[in-house]
């Protein structure tokens, strides 16, 4: 088991969302890093580099029978997102890796250059029902080394030729490059983007989300998906108290403006290793509110930072919760969005011929 080095400088690496490696619950050994004045002084840390490592997967497509999510497979094109938000919930199962949610999870990514070969492989598979895929669920396919691999556009490519209902979740502004295979499908009924918005703010985008697209852009790119026809909602995630739930109604309005037609939100959660990556981003950056902020936090869990419980886990409960679901509720009737995701046509589904197959005559 590989061991994880606690190591916390006292300012922060240059755009990265954590500045130390959490232990994570598997690692059998811990080390941390004591400051023994041999160290040179420096005004900021290096930034860590970016690692890529090849997963050699042999399956791309996940199931799952979540009660409370509105799909039952989904893909990832990669592990590890390069986004680096410091509050994402995906950071855990870097640990699976024998690497830690912390820097790791940022910095040491995992490509699936097989995925569109996997894709269309389980696609032809024989009594495969198609119902809507869902990409982006745990890491963004649209991070930023999408744009030399182009794994998320090769696994498009398939999903087109199949005609398979898919949505996508990111943050991520290059998604308007394959509006030239999006525009089509969304035609056919085949697909949803999602567009998370998390603040207005640039200065707490920087801190909270320091290698995503800036909240402009992703405005900008709501509008283009929607003027190439393409349905998109935005998703307002994660709300956190005190930091920028303040915003909800404000991001649901110039998501509107831009084009979008429907709209969700998520409260944040905080399991297992990210509780400790988020408090001591609260520390760096508002630690005259760090406690009142894990206060609510807890309060909207039940007296927990985390609520895995299916139902809860996304909504919420307590005064704080009931009182952002009613304010989400009246904007959306304010606005005239839609609250629920739009339905996709599965029944358009066809596995068309493999090159050099001889077509039936009849």
């Amino acid at each position: 088991m590989l061991c994880s080095i606690m190591t916390r400088t006292e300012s922060w690496p240059k755009a990265r969302g954590a500045r130390f490696n959490p232990a994570t619950r598997f690692d059998r050994l811990r080390r941390e890093a004591v400051d023994d004045g041999w160290a040179p002084d420096e005004d900021e840390p290096p930034a860590p580099p970016t690692i890529l490592h090849v997963d050699a997967t042999r399956s791309i497509i996940t199931r799952n029978n979540s009660p409370d999510i509105p799909f039952d497979r989904s893909v990832n094109p990669y592990r590890g997102c390069g986004h680096g938000c410091v509050y994402c919930f995906a950071r855990p199962s870097h640990a699976y890796l024998e690497l830690s949610p912390g820097l790791d999870f940022e910095t040491q990514l995992f490509v699936k250059p097989e995925a569109p070969r996997l894709l269309e492989a389980e696609l032809r598979k024989p009594g495969y029902r198609a119902a809507v895929l869902a990409i982006g669920t745990n890491t963004d396919p649209y991070q930023p080394i999408e744009r030399d691999h182009r794994i998320m556009r090769g696994c498009l490519d398939v999903l087109a030729a199949f005609n398979h209902p898919v949505s996508i979740t990111t943050k991520g502004v290059l998604i308007t490059r394959d509006i030239d295979l999006l525009a089509p499908m969304a035609a056919k009924g085949l697909v949803l983007a999602a567009i998370s918005v998390t603040t207005l703010d640039a200065r707490l985008h920087g801190l909270l989300e320091p290698r995503a697209s800036s909240p402009a852009r992703r405005l900008d790119t709501i509008r283009r998906l929607s003027q190439a026809g393409i349905p998109t909602m935005v998703m307002a995630a994660p709300m956190i108290p005190r930091v920028n739930d303040h915003e909800l109604e404000h991001i649901l309005e110039a998501a509107k403006a831009a084009g979008a037609t429907a709209a969700a939100y998520t409260l944040l959660r905080l399991p297992r290793e990210v509780k400790d990556l988020f408090a001591d981003w609260l520390e760096a950056h508002f630690p005259d509110r760090k406690a009142h902020v894990l206060s609510l936090v807890a309060d909207q869990r039940g007296g927990m930072l985390n609520e895995s419980r299916f139902g809860a886990r996304f909504s919420g409960t307590g005064e704080h919760a009931a009182l952002l679901s009613q304010r989400f509720r009246v904007a959306l009737t304010k606005l005239g969005l839609n609250g629920a995701r739009l339905s996709l046509d599965a029944s358009r589904f066809r596995v068309p011929p493999r090159a050099g197959d001889q077509l039936s005559l009849f």
